[in-house]
């Protein structure tokens, strides 16, 4: 699955800021604004892809974003200013040690990520006790009408890409042990804002 996903976003670096910019102005508007604003300290971002979100981090922080397409983060390099380091790696995997990052991001990324709980439980990992997670991805919409729609075009999209449309990331950050901050959604449902807190030792699971 994983060199599956490697070769789907591999071929589609090239095309994907231009078929994704309609949407990331209108589907998910200013959602990287909200993610940038409240990113502290040591970065991670997750499935960074072509570095679309790396323009709007604060720049008193360092950023270190993963990928598994070379290709994609080909793109990101273009995109990355100082402090920000790009590298190789599967989100289900992290080529870090525990407790490195003070703040996880993940943009758009869990919706095709082929197991979100494993790859929740390394952002958990990962981050320092206190340490915030921050998510931006389209859900499963909470109007039927809608939920029925995306059911459809899941039929396509995840044969084809792995992409879901009627996942939702909050359940599994709270199964993950997260102590929740803030969780917006938008657009019917269909576009969700979570920030969550890696509980500090004695404080939560």
């Amino acid at each position: 699955m994983t060199e599956r996903q490697r070769r789907v976003w591999d071929r589609s670096a090239p095309r994907y800021d231009r078929q994704i910019a309609l949407l990331e102005r209108t589907w998910f508007a200013g959602g990287r604004e909200w993610l940038g604003s409240r990113a502290r300290g040591r970065v991670l971002e997750v499935a960074v892809g072509t570095g679309l979100q790396l323009p709007y981090y604060r720049d008193d922080v360092t950023v270190t974003g993963v990928d598994l397409s070379p290709e994609m983060l080909a793109v990101a390099r273009g995109r990355a200013g100082e402090g920000v380091t790009l590298r190789e790696g599967d989100a289900e995997r992290l080529p870090f040690g525990d407790e490195e990052f003070d703040t996880v991001v993940c943009a758009l990324g869990l919706c095709t990520i082929p197991d979100p709980v494993a790859a929740i439980g390394e952002m958990r990992r990962v981050l320092v006790p206190g340490g915030r997670l921050l998510l931006l991805d389209h859900v499963v919409s909470t109007w039927p009408p809608v939920r029925a729609c995306q059911w459809l075009l899941e039929r396509l999209t995840v044969p084809m890409a792995g992409e879901h449309f009627t996942r939702r990331q909050l359940p599994l950050v709270r199964q993950a042990g997260f102590d929740l901050e803030e969780a917006e959604r938008l657009k019917a449902g269909t576009v969700e804002r979570v920030a969550a807190r890696k509980a500090v030792l004695g404080s939560g699971p």
